[in-house]
Parts: C-alpha cells; structure tokens; sequence
C-alpha cells in the first residue's frame, strides 16, 4: 500500500501540473477557448480508449508492466511541448500521454482492491484516492504559479519528470496479476442497474471539473492568483471529501453519499458561475471551488466502492475500467463541451448547465 500511494501521488501530481497550463498555453499561443479545452478532451479520450482495454493487459502482463508503461508514456512525451504549443502537436502530444494515465488508473484501482479485504475497501479506496489528490493539491496550483512566475517551460519539465517516480516505484510492487476464475465465474455480467447511478454522478461531475480546470485559470487570467488559490481549494476539498467518504462507506454501506455529493458540487457550480458573471469575485471562485472539490472527492471514492462491490472478487479490472471511463470520459466531455459553450455564450452560462445536469443525475442515485 505504501509504495502505490507513492505511485498514485506521483501519477496524478505530474498530471494535474499540466491539466490547467496545456489549456493555458494554447489559449497564450492564440488558441479558442474550444480548442483549449479540446487539448483536455482528447487527451481523455485517448484514456477511455485504452481503458476499454486495460483488463485484458492486466491478465496478460500484471499489474507492474502495465504501471510502468502507463507512467513512462504520461511523462516523457510532454517534453515535446517544449518544442511547440500550436494546436495540432498538443493534440498529438495529449493523446499519448493519455493511454499512459489510461493504463495507470485502470491498473491503480483495481490493484488496490485486489490486494484489500473486503470490508477495509472504502478506506483502502480512500486511501489511494487521498494519496492522488494529494498529488493534485500540489500539482494543479503548483503548475499555474510556475506560469505565472516564469513560463511554461519549466512546468513541461517537471510534468515530465514526476511520473518517473512512479516507474522507479512500481518496481517494489509484488507482481500480482488479477484473482482467475472458472467458467462459470468469468460468465456473471455486473448488473447494469447497479451502475447507472454511481456512473452518471461520476460522469457528470467529473464534466464539471474538466470544465472548472480547463477554463477558470483563462477567465481569470488577469488575477492569475484567484485560479492558482480556487484550483488547489478544489484539490484540498477533494481529498477532505474522499477521507470522509470512505470511512462512512466502510461504517454504513456504500451508496449513502451519491446524492448529497452531487447537491453539494451543484451549489459550488452555481457560486463560480455567479462568481464570473461579471467581474471576477475571487472569494467565490475559491469557495465555488472548494464546493465543487467536497461533492467530487465523496463521489469519487462512494461510486467506486458501489462498483467494486457490484463488481465481486472477479471483476475488478473490469470494475477498475468502467469507473474510469466515466471519470476521464466525463471529463473530456466537460472540457470540451464546457469549453465551447463558454466560447460562444461565457463561462457563467457555461458552469450553470454543469450544475443543472448534476441536479438531473441525483434522482438517478436515490436507489443506489
């Protein structure tokens, strides 16, 4: 446990650094705020690619090889946005660094829940969940004070440089490879019903949060300190949510938690937009942030254990797998379409249709 946290802390803190400044350089560069969030949505598109295929690499290659490759294409490839921040070499450069975080999040969850007893598995889900935000509490301001303060040069550099930790961690990991089963195991299916509230919540706001990391640090680029201040409230909020979320899911059952975390992301969505309507309140960008950070960190790690619990001892890759596409898929989706819509109508408009559709999703999670 101790060397994945390490791993997750390391994957997840090289990219968040980038997450914001990649937006950032092509809209500096010229860019659209479409186009912007374009970088994020294919980079994440990439990553539900690859996701799809992820257990069967996982049966034939265990968990290290998978890990390592993940964290050597996450990194290296962004030293090449050194060379140019136009819009079709980020693209290119976005996709594959995302089938490396592809193979990395499939594999990281789905090794925690391989190794963990089954009633200590919200906590060990929080844990490795704590440990990652961790990363991005660091990473994601970390990357826009760097901007601000010199280039983004350096923030390529180091973006590069930290999932290399992860590559020289993976190879004190037991090489462990996903629980076989006969036949009859490998036939039962996860109930559909089963997902569709802890997915959706996922979906949605994990949209939202591609939206607010994509496009709060352009709309206040003009006081880059509110966004470097909002994005690490959000990240610091996550983690809250995710220690709280997983203690009471090991206490009461998971499921309890999708509801409330979507009514309380909503309120932080509604706050940043009213916060951008006109001139930029910085007090409830951060705080918008912060709301936004509480209900994705206690969904994150309540819908992964609804999952994982539906998923039985069999499925975890699988499990792994569909909980992570909701999460990347969710947010290149927000990222791009977020991105166009604050393009054409503004960034209120554009956060208040995310919180309306996580309005939508709560009747969906009431029978989880």
């Amino acid at each position: 446990m101790p060397t994945i946290l390490v791993i997750g802390a390391a994957v997840f803190g090289g990219w968040a650094m980038l997450l914001p400044v990649v937006p950032l350089a092509l809209s500096l560069s010229g860019e659209s705020d479409a186009i912007a969030g374009a970088s994020t949505a294919v980079f994440m598109a990439a990553t539900v690619a690859v996701q799809l295929a992820t257990p069967k690499l996982l049966r034939a290659w265990g968990y290290r090889r998978v890990l390592a490759t993940g964290a050597a294409l996450l990194g290296l490839p962004a030293l090449a946005l050194l060379l140019s921040t136009d819009a079709i070499p980020v693209l290119a450069i976005s996709a594959v660094r995302g089938i490396g975080f592809g193979l990395i999040t499939v594999a990281g969850a789905a090794f925690v829940a391989e190794i963990t007893p089954e009633h200590q598995l919200g906590r060990a889900s929080a844990a490795i969940g704590i440990s990652s935000a961790g990363g991005q509490v660091v990473g994601l301001p970390a990357g826009l004070a760097l901007v601000d303060l010199t280039s983004t040069a350096p923030v390529f550099v180091i973006g590069a440089f930290i999932p290399t930790i992860a590559m020289a961690a993976v190879a004190l990991l037991p090489d462990v490879y996903p629980k076989s089963s006969d036949d009859g195991a490998r036939r039962v299916r996860i109930p559909f019903t089963a997902l569709v509230g802890p997915l959706l919540a996922m979906i949605v706001l994990a949209a939202a949060l591609g939206g607010v990391t994509s496009l709060v640090p352009i709309a206040t680029h003009d006081v880059a300190i509110v966004a470097t201040i909002a994005l690490a409230a959000t990240s610091a909020c996550q983690v809250a949510g995710r220690y709280a979320a997983g203690a009471l899911s090991d206490r009461f059952g998971p499921g309890r938690l999708l509801s409330p975390s979507l009514a309380v992301a909503a309120t932080g969505l509604v706050l940043l937009a009213f916060a951008l309507h006109s001139d930029v309140w910085a007090l409830g960008v951060i705080a918008g942030g912060a709301l936004l950070g509480l209900g994705f960190g206690a969904c994150q790690n309540d819908s992964l254990v609804v999952i994982f619990a539906a998923a039985g001892p069999y499925r975890r890759g699988s499990a792994s797998a569909a909980w992570n596409i909701a999460y990347d898929g969710g947010t290149g989706i927000g990222a791009l379409s977020l991105g166009v819509l604050a393009t054409v109508q503004g960034y209120s408009l554009a956060f208040v249709v995310a919180a309306v559709a996580a309005a939508i999703a709560v009747p969906f999670t009431l029978k989880t």
